[in-house]
């Protein structure tokens, strides 16, 4: 088949997009398909059209190749993708909607609220510690914990360096302590709970894409109520948002709290497929080599197409 890899964009996840469509494109190219590889550009209509691919690939990560945007190009276009569709993208992207989806199917996710970043400075919106980070953001982009030993001040100072820097609107959130886990779902399966133990500080963008800063645990080993909970709240996210193909569910576990000490923070319609990303670690584990998931995905957003949905 013709398949064109869609990586890079102007997103701040740009460097990481690339590496994922990279090993994206190789993969293809080992299973005979005819690639084409594009550096999305604001003409991402015409270099579609160029390429006249039978299927894309999306490797886009943040926005607008996570947001809905490019989805709704394709979708004009007519031209199969992989990953979730327009809507859901749209959804899923926005922390605060999809807080508003899944707490009402069941998932239990912190509660917070969305504040201005002017108002950072008069005080605190959440007693400390807490999590600010921006909606609209992926790959723990901007996320900032602020604690009594925080020096960012208190209350926050305008002058530290901080989200509160980049973005007009955060959630706020509790900060939950304990360990943080990811649940890879591909089609209608969740694969593998993972656990990763930042060797410095939390885990943050750096701490995700740069070897050796992070220990990936997997599968965790976990009591197994809360690796049954984790699977179940990472497929329920997966079919309440309606994602397509894969997604990965992100969590934090207090222990000290049992069951309850256990949230889902947030769901990734385009998780990463580098060498260090969680998604082709879990199909490993289940014994589906980075080929093969490849080639599921590309099936999967074919299949999709013929059933009419898009």
């Amino acid at each position: 088949m013709r398949v064109a890899v869609l990586m890079g964009g102007w997103s701040a996840e740009r460097e990481v997009s690339l590496t994922s469509g990279r090993g994206i494109a190789q993969a293809c190219r080992t299973l005979g398909h005819e690639v084409t590889e594009i550096d999305m550009g604001r003409n991402l209509g015409q270099q579609l059209l160029d390429a006249a691919p039978d299927v894309v690939f999306n490797a886009l990560h943040g926005t607008p190749g996570e947001d809905g945007t490019v989805q709704g190009v394709m979708d004009l276009l007519g031209i199969p993708y992989t990953h979730s569709g327009l809507t859901t993208s749209a959804i899923a992207i926005d922390k605060e909607l999809t807080k508003r989806i899944l707490v009402p199917a069941g998932v239990p996710m912190p509660q917070g609220r969305l504040v201005t970043s002017e108002s950072l400075y008069d005080g605190d919106p959440l007693p400390r510690p807490y999590v600010l980070k921006p909606v609209n953001e992926g790959s723990s982009v901007g996320v900032a914990i602020v604690t009594d030993a925080s020096n960012y001040g208190n209350p926050i100072r305008r002058d530290v360096p901080g989200p509160w820097n980049e973005f007009a609107t955060l959630l706020a959130e509790p900060f939950i302590a304990g360990k943080e886990l990811t649940v890879a779902v591909l089609g209608d399966e969740a694969l593998a709970v993972t656990e990763l133990k930042p060797t410095q500080g939390f885990y943050d963008y750096e701490a995700k894409y740069t070897d050796g800063l992070t220990v990936h645990e997997c599968p965790a080993q976990l009591p197994p109520e809360i690796e049954a909970a984790c699977l179940a709240h990472a497929l329920t996210a997966h079919r309440a948002l309606g994602c397509r193909g894969t997604s990965r569910s992100d969590f934090r576990w207090d222990p000290a709290q049992g069951l309850a000490g256990l949230y889902l923070l947030e769901t990734n319609t385009q998780p990463g497929m580098t060498p260090l990303s969680l998604v082709p670690e879990q199909a490993r584990v289940r014994g589906i080599s980075y080929e093969q998931l490849v080639q599921r995905l590309i099936e999967m957003a074919l299949a999709d197409r013929k059933g009419g949905q898009g």
